[in-house]
């Protein structure tokens, strides 16, 4: 009796335990979804990632990096509607690294593509420019 009392409680703790990630997961609010990536190189200076998700709304957004420093310029945010919005972004990002969070103006805006300029410092080789955001 008293096998089956322990067994059925460690079967119940497994359980609760087994529900906790997610739980917490849940009260954390929203995560960063990956929109979009291109490869960029020293031999151009400016590209385009679309937006192809169908609820393409968000409130933020942030370039990250990876393979070789990037120093991004400016971003142009367009939107489904045709309106588009100008940011400064002026640092280098390095490998491994990340721009500060953009916020994205207005609400429930669909953002059809981001626009950015750049001067990647890879000489010769690649570096991966990724987009993400925030509901």
């Amino acid at each position: 009796m008293r096998a089956k009392l322990i067994c059925l409680t460690l079967a119940v703790l497994g359980g609760v335990a087994l529900c906790l990630p997610f739980h917490a997961e849940a009260a954390a609010g929203p995560r960063w979804e990956l929109l979009g990536a291109r490869t960029v190189t020293d031999r151009l200076d400016h590209d385009t990632i679309p937006v192809t998700r169908a609820e393409g709304t968000f409130r933020a957004l942030q370039l990250r990096v990876l393979g070789r420093a990037v120093q991004l310029r400016d971003m142009k945010i367009h939107f489904a509607n045709g309106d588009t919005q100008d940011v400064a972004l002026r640092q280098v990002i390095p490998a491994g690294g990340e721009s500060r969070v953009i916020d994205v103006e207005g609400h429930d805006r669909a953002i059809r593509s981001v626009e950015f300029w750049y001067d990647a410092q890879s000489r010769g080789r690649r570096a991966t420019v990724r987009l993400y955001g925030k509901n």
